[in-house]
């Protein structure tokens, strides 16, 4: 059994780490490790990762994205799942690995900004990471690989390659290996994605939480926050995590451009000009692509 974490808050964060989320008035269940008074925290060869999971009517593919996180060599992971209170059978299968979920509770959320934003709030790692219900890490050895040669003091960014798959599990691509960060490529697209993104707590403490206003989005404007004074970025040349193309932006391309262009513009990274370019440039790459996959 691991002492409650001393929860020590700086008067320039965004906010204050919580052990457990508030009581809410619509809640369909609360539960973990953390219920039992079991904590974890970081060990000095082993920072504490927090893996957050947000899901709605997932029990699809819930059990195999559990399975992935669970299943990982690293030893020190925090496992949090944010249910929206689903009505299918989402919540049997979060009991059913409740002995080995840090924290879970299931009630109505505002959309997945507000359910990230409740799981970064009682998020106790040094790391935060975002894997869907559809997503999941891509070997068991993923964490260790990625947590390889790390400076916890220095390393704010870590970014490793994810592997995009359609909604059978059937290989799509692999993102690219991108020796050097440059942030410019920020203004092109989203180039880190959130399932390979490890991103440590003082970033959120710095920038706050996800925009709940965004609905495609909110993990790119929350880089972009940060463009001007872009913190250091570490990549590595290793796949992290499967990403299922069957999330919310499925065929509202239109849409995402659409408010990629508004965080764009409302973040003040680049030129009108230069933003149109970009937005249509990227279009039509996309539709050429789009094109040759059907042909």
């Amino acid at each position: 059994m691991y002492k409650k974490p001393q929860i020590l808050k700086n008067f320039d964060d965004k906010f204050e780490t919580l052990l457990f989320l508030p009581e809410a008035q619509d809640r369909k269940g609360e539960g973990g490790l953390r219920l039992q008074g079991y904590f974890k925290t970081s060990q000095n060869s082993k920072p504490l990762i927090s893996i957050i999971t947000v899901v709605y009517n997932g029990e699809k593919y819930l059990e195999e994205t559990i399975s992935s996180v669970l299943n990982q060599t690293y030893d020190n992971v925090e496992y949090i799942i944010i249910d929206g209170g689903s009505t299918d059978g989402t919540l049997d299968i979060i009991k059913k690995y409740e002995d080995k979920i840090d924290y879970w509770v299931s009630e109505r959320d505002g959309g997945i900004s507000d359910a990230f934003n409740k799981g970064v709030k009682v998020a106790h790692g040094e790391y935060i990471n975002f894997q869907g219900d559809g997503d999941g890490f891509y070997a068991p050895d993923a964490l260790e690989k990625v947590f390889e040669n790390i400076d916890t003091k220095e390393d704010v960014l870590i970014s490793a390659k994810i592997q995009r798959i359609d909604e059978n599990g059937e290989h799509l691509y692999v993102s690219k290996y991108m020796r050097k960060f440059n942030k410019k490529s920020l203004l092109f697209r989203m180039s880190m994605p959130h399932q390979g993104l490890f991103t440590h707590i003082i970033y959120f403490k710095k920038y706050g939480f996800f925009d709940v206003n965004n609905i495609f989005c909110m993990d790119y404007e929350h880089l972009l926050r940060a463009y001007k004074e872009f913190p250091k970025v570490v990549t590595k040349d290793t796949i992290a995590a499967r990403w299922r193309a069957d999330g919310i932006g499925n065929g509202r391309i239109l849409e995402i451009f659409k408010e990629y262009d508004k965080i764009k513009r409302d973040n003040k990274v680049a030129n009108t000009l230069l933003l149109d370019f970009i937005k249509y440039w990227t279009l039509f790459k996309y539709y050429v692509k789009k094109i040759r996959l059907n042909d």
